[in-house]
């Protein structure tokens, strides 16, 4: 079963090209200029504008941002953020090491936040 997440982003397009160029995800729908699905393995990424389909929900207006994240686990996570950093991206850390492993908070175009993991 896949496990789906609903991003909230401000430009769908610009979310897609990060998602799918920086990070390996594969778009699988692209029905209208407020929505899209796309998926890495089981993940399901569901990314909407404010407003458009479930990205409007009755309680207020969705926005980006915030601390809830994905996690995506990475092979060689200093190699991932050199690519990332060489294509503009914002990170809102430096690598941190813990005994689990590794990881790194990267943003979205919107500001939502990736997590890049590394295991110990």
């Amino acid at each position: 079963m896949a496990v789906k997440v609903r991003y909230i982003v401000d430009d769908v397009e610009a979310a897609i090209a990060f998602y799918q160029n920086l990070l390996g995800f594969d778009v699988d729908m692209h029905p209208a200029p407020g929505f899209a699905l796309l998926s890495r393995g089981d993940l399901q990424l569901l990314l909407n504008a404010p407003g458009a389909g479930g990205g409007g929900m009755a309680g207020g207006t969705p926005t980006p941002g915030g601390w809830n994240r994905i996690q995506l686990e990475v092979a060689d996570l200093p190699a991932e953020v050199e690519t990332l950093r060489g294509a503009g991206a914002r990170f809102r850390s430096e690598i941190v090491h813990g005994r689990g492993g590794d990881q790194v908070l990267v943003e979205d175009p919107s500001g939502n936040p990736v997590e890049l993991f590394q295991p110990a």
